[in-house]
């Protein structure tokens, strides 16, 4: 028997690359999807390439009735929204959440780093951050999920195998990384208009991007201490994509070939994370999939550890990880809906 699932925030990039995986989904029904801007449109026009996959219109949020008819409602708001519904849904349905709302158990983080209060500090306990590879068991019996950050999930799956494993220092660790635009969002802007980011890439945050946090929180679990991680994301030209390269000083001895075991001992199992022994990550060969492609190096003049990964902003970092925790917290195999490989060229 399939399960009725509800997209709030459907005309976002986020909501639409969402309707595009849940259509193909076997055990999905889609009742509703909202779109506050766009009610009364069908999301067909919204999004052409789902014409003759669905043939619902987006409506306004009415969060009883939409709380009422989903087992499952996906919240792809802008950060601050998802708290806003949460309370009245939580109690009737489960939620993944795009934003960043859930993402934290402490929520005097969520304050200082999103600049508001947080709206229902209490649902925090029942929450669970969504990095689906390390935190299984917990989506599985949380009734919310904060679905991570497309940057923290990238960083993370290229990190934390190290860390685990006590091979490499938790502090020091520098990240650079590279998205493409459409990790904007679809409301235009003078930073994402074609004529700015065309043949051009610039550093933005410097220093104060807010999924600095996210890692920091992860990466913090394994120790005894907080971490401290220098994160800079830079925007290039390109519609999907995210590249890291992340540095970590590591311990004398440990050499690339012991560094790809350690990543191809912690995924053996993963469906979703491929670790290259030979190659390099690469955007392209992740593009329109749910993969990651992770990869490692070990520079041992300076002593530090290279680690890299790859994905779909808008799938592995968005959407595509949303539906996999779905399938976690429903008891669907986790491929399910999932499993096909990227575009290429």
């Amino acid at each position: 028997m399939s399960v009725k699932v509800s997209i709030i925030g459907a005309s976002g990039y986020g909501g639409g690359e969402l309707a595009r995986l849940l259509a193909g989904h076997p055990e999905v029904e889609l009742v509703h999807l909202t779109a506050e801007t766009r009610a009364g449109e069908a999301m067909a026009d919204l999004y052409p390439n789902l014409r003759s996959f669905t043939d619902l219109i987006t409506t306004a949020a009415d969060p009883d009735r939409i709380a009422r008819d989903s087992d499952l409602v996906f919240i792809a708001l802008p950060n601050s929204k998802a708290m806003e519904f949460a309370p009245q849904i939580a109690p009737h349905a489960r939620i993944v959440d795009l934003g960043a709302d859930f993402r934290f158990k402490d929520p005097l983080v969520y304050e200082q780093w999103y600049k508001t209060a947080h709206a229902c500090p209490l649902l925090l306990d029942d929450s669970a951050y969504g990095l689906t590879e390390f935190r299984r068991s917990e989506i599985r019996s949380s009734r919310i999920v904060g679905n991570p950050g497309c940057y923290p999930t990238a960083a993370l799956l290229a990190i934390l195998p190290f860390l685990q494993a006590g091979q490499g220092s938790a502090g020091g660790i520098v990240i650079d990384a590279k998205s493409g635009i459409s990790g904007a969002g679809r409301t235009p802007s003078m930073g994402t208009h074609f004529s700015e980011v065309n043949e051009n890439v610039m550093p933005y945050n410097v220093g104060s991007h807010r999924h600095t946090p996210e890692i920091e929180q992860e990466l913090s679990r394994l120790g005894d201490s907080p971490v401290a991680v220098t994160f800079t994301p830079h925007l290039i030209p390109m519609t999907r994509g995210i590249l890291v390269t992340a540095y970590v000083p590591v311990h004398n001895g440990l050499t690339t070939d012991d560094a790809t075991a350690i990543l191809q001992e912690s995924y053996a199992a993963e469906p979703f994370v491929r670790v290259l022994a030979d190659g390099l990550p690469q955007t392209k060969a992740t593009t329109g999939s749910n993969f990651c492609d992770v990869a490692a190096r070990v520079d041992r003049h300076s002593r530090m550890l290279i680690a890299m990964a790859a994905l779909d902003n808008m799938v592995k970092g968005a959407s595509g990880q949303a539906v996999q925790n779905m399938n976690v917290m429903l008891g669907f195999p986790e491929e399910l809906g999932l499993r096909s490989p990227g575009l290429y060229p």
